[in-house]
């Protein structure tokens, strides 16, 4: 399979940024441990903190990648031109979020973006990229041909 893993705004600094609320390890290495795990998958990654670029990306690659794991980052719950092009593409996507955003300030409690996807994985840290992982290949095996 082919996933494509879309990163939004300030999670390059994960590892620096907020360590009590996003842990203390950069995705560069989460990532080649992810890889690992799936051998046999392309796992292709990309990260923004410009909002057109982040749409840009979902829309190059959201007809053809087998399916987008996507964490919007704040602009999840802002962006009505992101939540646009989730739904405009024909790939599944899963949005993940490495807080629980339903245990944070009120503004982060709603997703724009939710309604589009086919799942929402919150709070789990950066196991929530696997996790979203296993759903779309899960999700694969399920769809009629």
């Amino acid at each position: 399979m082919h996933i494509v893993i879309i990163n939004g705004p300030n999670l390059n600094l994960l590892g620096r940024r907020e360590p009590e609320v996003y842990g203390k390890r950069d995705f560069a290495s989460y990532l080649e441990a992810l890889r690992k795990l799936f051998p046999g998958d392309k796992l292709d990654d990309y990260q923004s903190n410009v909002e057109g670029e982040l749409i840009n990306r979902i829309q190059e690659t959201g007809f053809s990648a087998d399916g987008i794991v996507l964490n919007a980052g704040g602009y999840t719950h802002t962006s009505v031109a992101i939540a646009d092009a989730v739904a405009a593409v024909s790939s599944p996507v899963v949005e993940v979020h490495i807080s629980n955003i339903f245990g944070r300030e009120e503004v982060r409690r709603s997703s724009l973006l939710s309604k589009h996807c086919l799942g929402i994985i919150s709070g789990l840290g950066l196991q929530g990229y696997e996790l979203a992982v296993r759903a779309l290949k899960a999700n694969e095996k399920e769809r009629p041909r």
